[in-house]
């Protein structure tokens, strides 16, 4: 069963989207989840970045309630990848810019 989201709530994700996408550190992520092109722990992420564990918990839970990375935990390991879906429905061609 599709689900049509209307314009308020088509909106709505397109807020979250943009607020997520409006900080250098989540763009860094981003940016780096496309070169590697594969699912990661976001201890590998939090190294690259250079963040505090905190801060990449933050950083992660923003971009998950965007849409724009998909997570998955696997005993103490939480691994994070990529949701192109969400970059075509929304913003097409951004990660092209990346």
């Amino acid at each position: 069963m599709i689900i049509e989201l209307n314009q308020k709530q088509m909106d709505e994700m397109r807020i979250k989207i943009f607020k997520a996408l409006a900080d250098p550190t989540r763009i860094e992520i981003l940016r780096y989840l496309k070169k590697v092109n594969r699912e990661i722990t976001c201890g590998e992420i939090g190294k690259v970045v250079k963040m505090s564990k905190s801060a990449g918990s933050y950083h992660f839970k923003l971009l998950r309630e965007a849409g724009l990375i998909n997570s998955r935990k696997e005993s103490r390991e939480k691994y994070v990848s990529l949701n192109e879906n969400t970059f075509v429905k929304y913003i097409n061609n951004f990660l092209e810019s990346l």
